[in-house]
């Protein structure tokens, strides 16, 4: 039996209305992949404020990257585990939560904390997208919407700095 003759089974989610449920997770693979490249620009504001040198500020960036790291092959285990909604507001509360107290964290420690269960939801959110997509469009339109996907997710980290820039700028 050829490679290719052989389909791999999906689990088919039938009764869904697949624009706005791909469209909101695309939305918020989008908010997720551009927080990954807001730090970067803010690193040197962020170390003068909280008095720390660039090797602890770094760790910001670093432990992000990390956590999403360990939580992407996760959520394989996740989505076997938990219904597509459970783990898609879990991984967007998650990254709320984070992103509220990275927001308001008085120190370094706290504000680590913050950025770690962000990149929790993050590292469900992104894998969680893919799957979606893979059951719930046919396969002969696969390719168009993972190319849109692919471009939202190229799309956010070419504005992140900017976006970050400004923020720095005129937000302080």
């Amino acid at each position: 039996m050829a490679i290719d003759n052989v389909s791999m089974p999906t689990k088919q989610m039938t009764g869904v209305k697949k624009t706005p449920l791909i469209a909101v997770m695309i939305i918020g693979a989008f908010i997720a992949v551009l927080n990954e490249t807001l730090m970067n620009v803010a690193l040197t504001d962020i170390m003068a404020q909280l008095n720390v040198g660039a090797s602890t500020a770094q760790w910001l960036t670093t432990a992000y990257m990390l956590t999403i790291g360990i939580f992407i092959p996760t959520t394989a285990f996740l989505m076997q585990k938990f219904t597509t909604r459970q783990l898609y507001i879990t991984a967007m509360s998650l990254f709320t939560l984070g992103t509220l107290i990275a927001g308001v964290s008085p120190n370094f420690s706290l504000l680590l904390i913050g950025r770690i269960i962000q990149a929790m939801g993050t590292g469900v959110i992104l894998p969680l997208m893919s799957a979606v997509i893979l059951s719930v469009i046919e396969p002969k339109k696969r390719g168009s919407v993972m190319g849109v996907l692919g471009v939202v997710i190229l799309f956010a980290p070419a504005i992140g700095p900017t976006i970050s820039g400004l923020i720095v700028e005129y937000l302080s």
